[in-house]
């Protein structure tokens, strides 16, 4: 058999807004947001750097309506799917890429008061850090 491919992204960020939910044609559910990704190093003369990546976001069916209800604009979450670009023309008839995350799970990764969903997205529960932050080895996979 050959070898199966593998498209799998997994970003940890803030929502850049409030997410937007349509219906496709024939009624199914998609929720779209922006997540900014920050990092930040040191270069070599000593100046700290930092950069922020920002991805768009694609959420169907149920987690389509669960991202709706639940996720708010700088609101800290956790998105893992499937890369996707495309390209589209823009108003000034250039051509623009896009990168976007067509997403199978996501979860919450900051403190949500009452707003808490049953068991999280995508089938995974709801996460939340005992401190403020959370680092890397705080997450459940």
């Amino acid at each position: 058999h050959p070898m199966a491919g593998l498209n799998k992204i997994m970003v940890i960020g803030n929502l850049g807004g409030h997410p937007e939910m349509r219906y496709t044609p024939n009624g199914t559910p998609v929720t779209s947001f922006s997540v900014a990704v920050n990092r930040s190093y040191t270069r070599q003369d000593g100046e700290r750097v930092e950069e922020t990546e920002w991805f768009r976001v694609s959420a169907w069916r149920q987690l389509a309506e669960q991202a709706n209800q639940y996720l708010a604009k700088g609101r800290l979450a956790y998105v893992e799917g499937r890369l996707r670009s495309r390209s589209f023309q823009g108003n000034d008839g250039q051509t623009r890429f896009v990168n976007e995350i067509d997403a199978n799970q996501i979860v919450f990764l900051d403190r949500t008061g009452d707003r808490q969903s049953e068991d999280g997205f995508g089938g995974a529960r709801e996460y939340e850090p005992a401190g403020a932050g959370a680092s890397a080895d705080d997450l459940p996979f």
